[in-house]
């Protein structure tokens, strides 16, 4: 296995980080994040057009240009970098994913191409009330009747949930966990509510379903192993995600000590700010190879070394990002518990992705479990 970057993957960050510097700088993430819809159409579109962002990781049979997760992931990485606000991850990591997943290849057909080319604004609707990622949180129930099958219950969470054009819903048949395909343009007793959450850069929704119709994918009660996968996939994506936010925050905050100056002196100079700033480095460093690994994993395809990454980067990079995100702050001083300072925005992403797909501890049980210990 080549652990090390390739001269395309070195220009695919370049050109992703030059493209988001121009359309994801502070003032449009304070603009989207009090947006309602949460992203700006006109990027999203030339994400996919001119970029091919959405479908990178999509095989070419579906439309998209068949790259591998290591490429994702430093999409992942540097749209965590740039707080960048939209729908890319509820879209790529979990819907894309678990049609990719799922035991159908007639939805792959059908709505993958969608996804891949930017016109399909798709999520996952997996977590309830109680909050859980796990298989025995799923409470929604579906049941068949002769016009097909109908969806009762809520979900709530749900990245993107209020503005997506398909939701993937997780739901509990007779025979287990089942996975459906819901149209939100004409979907009767469908109602979605947008949550005001900690953090307004990543939009999150309450969406409930009263007898609505829905699109079986795949076997009844066949789709937890699928859905497992998928969150596997997406706590790696995340983790890359949040190493790049966290690196932000590393360099707003060096960036900072070298110019502040107290006693006559730049505050980096001092003992007690520089060894914050080094023990941040070589966390955020850990973390980037714990990313780095799962994104590696993926690609070589063995299912348990994925599962055993995909937790470890779930609770290490979870916990780097929200530290190196508090310490910016703290380096900042009086200026970066204010509104007007971006480190607060970095903040409030790192604990909203802390929670999103488990929380460190639930990882760490993951990982524990998936080990034998």
């Amino acid at each position: 296995m080549d652990l090390t970057f390739s001269e395309e993957q070195d220009e695919l960050r370049k050109v992703v980080r030059s493209f988001l510097a121009k359309h994801s700088d502070e003032a449009q993430v304070r603009r989207l994040a009090a947006d309602p819809r949460g992203h700006d159409p006109v990027v999203w579109r030339r994400m996919a057009g001119e970029l091919g962002l959405q479908g990178l990781a999509v095989p070419e049979e579906y439309g998209g240009s068949g790259f591998g997760y290591v490429d994702l992931g430093i999409v992942f990485e540097e749209a965590g970098r740039a707080l960048l606000c939209g729908p890319y991850f509820a879209t790529v990591a979990l819907a894309a994913e678990a049609l990719l997943r799922c035991a159908d290849e007639q939805a792959r057909r059908d709505l993958l191409p969608g996804v891949a080319s930017g016109a399909t604004i798709a999520t996952l609707a997996l977590t309830e009330d109680g909050g859980r990622w796990d298989e025995p949180g799923i409470r929604l129930t579906a049941r068949h009747i002769a016009a097909g099958w109908r969806l009762t219950g809520a979900k709530t969470y749900v990245p993107d949930g209020h503005l997506a054009d398909l939701l993937l819903v997780a739901a509990r048949t007779p025979n287990g966990i089942s996975l459906f395909a819901v149209d939100t343009g004409d979907a009767p007793g469908l109602a979605r509510t947008p949550l005001p959450t900690l953090d307004q850069t990543r939009k999150q929704a309450r969406v409930e379903f009263t007898d609505t119709p829905a699109r079986l994918l795949g076997t009844e009660g066949a789709a937890w192993p699928a859905l497992e996968r998928t969150l596997a996939t997406a706590a790696v994506l995340l983790a890359a995600e949040q190493v790049g936010g966290a690196a932000a925050a590393l360099d707003a905050a060096v960036a900072y000590a070298k110019i502040r100056e107290q006693y006559g002196r730049p505050i980096g100079s001092f003992q007690a700010v520089k060894h914050k700033c080094a023990d941040l480095l070589v966390e955020i460093e850990s973390a980037r190879s714990a990313a780095y690994g799962g994104l590696w994993a993926l690609d070589a395809g063995d299912e348990q070394e994925i599962a055993i990454a995909a937790a470890l980067a779930g609770a290490f990079c979870s916990e780097a990002f929200v530290r190196a995100a508090g310490d910016n702050i703290q380096v900042h001083g009086g200026i970066g518990f204010t509104w007007e300072h971006p480190a607060h925005l970095y903040f409030k992403r790192a604990k909203s992705s802390e929670a999103l797909l488990g929380t460190p501890s639930y990882h760490r049980e993951l990982l524990a479990t998936r080990l034998g210990i």
